[in-house]
């Protein structure tokens, strides 16, 4: 049964990191036409409808999901997440989804780094070894001695950053809170801040780009809900590992889509910041 369940929860991983993909292909296009901060709060009206539903169907109902001790924690963690993704959809629009998605494929190797710090927790010098075998799978990937550095480069790096900052939250705030609780919060109030900022760049939409707002509103919440399901059904340990197969499928799109091109460096870096991400989560593994 445990390994049927495992079997079940990597599809849904893999599954997973294929509509996120496709979500950050259609958020490159759109972000290439519109503001970002406009495309961005469309997909979080519905990521809030999406959550509010889910909490609704639950036991106790919406008041139930937003239950919380530490409000001020979720909010921050919420509006944490928003911020990241419209970061990183720049970086698409500035870098493409290969060189993207590779500086930003190092994020478990910053959680692994700062989980010490932030959570208390012990890593070794293994770990170590690794996060510093990564980290120069991210400088070879952004070349700093090939001519000028590109400050375009930071983005997808901060993004990454950012992320790894939420995922440190998103563990913190689970001691007291279920994990419905922590979705809710950032659906709704990333939904609000949103608002507040994007409603102020509201451009104009033919009528081909609603449908891959459309698009992108659904690969959102059919992500999410997949994703959901796959901790459901399979320890996170053992499914983690796959979800770098986003940085396969979003540079596959960049390629066929967008005709962008993998340089040499980039899959060299990208390389090594996978096997040393795919290490710390075995190093991880072992020790619990």
């Amino acid at each position: 049964m445990t390994e049927q369940n495992t079997r079940l929860g990597i599809w849904l991983m893999v599954a997973t990191t294929f509509i996120f993909a496709v979500q950050d292909g259609i958020s490159r296009h759109l972000a290439g036409e519109y503001n970002v901060l406009m495309v961005v709060m469309i997909r979080y009206w519905f990521f809030a409808a999406f959550v509010i539903t889910v909490a609704s169907r639950k036991a106790g109902g919406v008041r139930a999901a937003a239950a919380t001790e530490q409000p001020a924690m979720q909010a921050f963690r919420a509006v944490l997440l928003v911020v990241e993704i419209c970061v990183m959809i720049v970086g698409f629009t500035l870098l493409g989804l290969v060189e993207s998605h590779a500086v930003f494929a190092c994020y478990p190797l910053l959680i692994a780094a700062l989980s010490g710090p932030v959570l208390g927790e012990y890593v070794g010098w293994r770990r170590w070894a690794a996060i510093g075998v990564g980290f120069i799978g991210v400088v070879i990937i952004l070349e700093p001695g090939a001519g000028v550095f590109r400050v375009e480069a930071i983005v997808p790096l901060l993004a990454a950053l950012m992320f790894a900052l939420y995922g440190l939250l998103t563990r913190f705030v689970a001691r007291k809170d279920t994990a419905a609780t922590s979705f809710f919060w950032t659906g709704t109030v990333g939904s609000v801040a949103m608002t507040a900022v994007g409603v102020w760049f509201w451009e104009p939409m033919i009528a081909s780009d609603w449908g891959w707002m459309g698009a992108l509103c659904v690969t959102g919440a059919l992500g999410h809900f997949t994703l959901i399901k796959c901790y459901e059904v399979a320890e996170a340990s053992a499914v983690q590992p796959f979800a770098y197969l986003q940085l396969v499928f979003a540079s596959t799109i960049g390629i066929t889509v967008f005709a962008e091109t993998i340089r040499p460096n980039v899959a060299i870096g990208a390389a090594l910041v996978v096997a040393a991400g795919l290490f710390t989560l075995w190093r991880q593994r072992v020790r619990t």
